[in-house]
């Protein structure tokens, strides 16, 4: 229905979001906060959003080298994020492997957020032993880890370190170029089985690219907390506020 009697222009919070983080996951944070927005505004109205991407390359290659300080001190990634800045309600870092260390910044938010909204979504349906897929660093976080214990009484199991560089193998090699392959999708429902065994009762889909290859429908029995729809969710509901 059109929103004809809406004032005009709309006013509506801006959302920033950093993106190329990879590439992927940006554009399906872009399509589902606009459908999220249009759902709740109707006829033409979508969401107020501006976006800056950088250079996966760069991310890819900070991050698995573990060169923290490097990755911090990145000038092109400080413009970005500031131009980002100028003209945003809200900063949304859209992969949370940079969210690692707290000066970051921008990511330093999307951490605080990204926790927040699962750790509400958890407790929701009364769970408090998780465990937990994504990249390599955010599997390792102890600051992750220490987060969802001291703020939301929540427990996190990480996968076996074979199974932790299988499942961050399959992040940067295949999905952040939307390389989805049935055997990854097999191998990503056994690593969550092994988490169950060691006695989690969900799984959180901690990498904004991983719903792309499995979601809830793989793992019908066992709750999946998928960080990117739950942060659209909860960004939305910020814009619209």
């Amino acid at each position: 229905m059109t929103n004809n009697s809406a004032t005009r222009p709309l006013p509506q919070k801006v959302i920033g979001i950093l993106g190329g983080m990879g590439n992927q996951a940006t554009g399906e944070y872009y399509r589902m906060l606009n459908e999220r927005m249009n759902g709740a505004l109707g006829g033409w109205d979508n969401g107020e959003i501006v976006i800056v991407s950088v250079n996966f390359g760069n991310i890819e290659y900070f991050v698995r080298r573990n060169l923290w300080d490097d990755a911090r001190l990145s000038r092109r990634k400080g413009r970005s994020t500031r131009a980002c800045r100028r003209r945003r309600d809200r900063l949304r870092v859209e992969h949370h492997a940079p969210g690692r260390r707290a000066d970051h910044g921008g990511p330093s938010d999307a951490l605080h957020s990204y926790c927040r909204s699962t750790a509400q979504a958890i407790r929701k349906v009364g769970l408090r032993r998780v465990g937990l897929l994504g990249t390599m660093t955010v599997m390792q976080s102890e600051e992750l880890r220490v987060r969802f214990q001291e703020r939301f009484g929540i427990e996190i199991l990480a996968p076996s370190d074979a199974d932790k560089a299988a499942v961050d193998r399959i992040i940067f090699d295949e999905l952040v170029r939307r390389d989805l392959r049935a055997e990854s999708k097999m191998e990503y429902r056994r690593v969550a089985a092994a988490l169950r065994t060691q006695g989690a009762q969900g799984v959180i889909l901690g990498c904004t690219e991983i719903f792309l290859l499995i979601g809830q429908s793989d793992l019908p029995d066992f709750p999946v907390f998928d960080t990117t729809a739950l942060h659209v969710e909860a960004l939305a509901s910020f814009a619209l506020s």
